[in-house]
């Protein structure tokens, strides 16, 4: 059960990826990459207000949580994933030193994106075999403890991967790391 298990892992971190790259791959005209880059520059001062790696946490706990559902949890992750990619598409419009960075090095070069991407292939894979094991009309007793102990690890690693981002982006990026382009 347990290889079982890690190949299913090791699918949903394929699948997560390769939703990134689509939505890293996506034209956005500059227009719109001036506004998603306004409206992320609102979020970051808003978690940036507080204690910062709390915030990246909390924010990412929203994200990761709903990819439990059955079902659900699988839709949700790959739509998740596209929207970073395509986040990352807009912040390369504006920024274009990002277009020399291959998308996916965002997340596996970075201890907090490995952290991540870990946290949310986990929470969408456990959303499959709980689906199968509806499907299979099995008994669901047996989902409960893997569950809670892989809600427990995502959270650990999503609390790790929140303060180690809000570290690094307060070292290396400034106070302000994407500044208004072409205002």
């Amino acid at each position: 059960m347990l290889k079982k298990r890690i190949i299913f892992f090791f699918i949903f971190l394929a699948v997560f990826s390769a939703a990134f790259s689509l939505g890293a791959e996506m034209e956005v005209p500059e227009q719109e990459a001036k506004i998603f880059l306004d409206e992320f520059n609102k979020l970051l001062t808003a978690l940036q207000s507080g204690n910062f790696g709390l915030e990246i946490f909390l924010h990412n706990v929203e994200i990761a949580l709903p990819m439990f559902i059955p079902g659900f949890g699988m839709a949700w992750g790959v739509f998740s994933a596209f929207s970073t990619g395509f986040a990352f598409a807009a912040l390369s419009t504006t920024a274009p030193q990002l277009m020399q960075i291959p998308p996916l090095t965002m997340i596996f070069a970075t201890p907090f994106g490995l952290m991540e991407i870990a946290a949310y292939s986990l929470g969408m894979s456990r959303s499959f075999l709980i689906m199968v094991a509806i499907l299979k009309k099995s008994q669901l007793k047996q989902q409960w403890k893997p569950t809670v102990i892989e809600v427990a690890i995502v959270v650990g690693l999503l609390l790790a991967g929140g303060i180690i981002e809000a570290y690094m982006i307060e070292t290396f990026a400034g106070p302000d790391p994407f500044p208004k382009i072409n205002q």
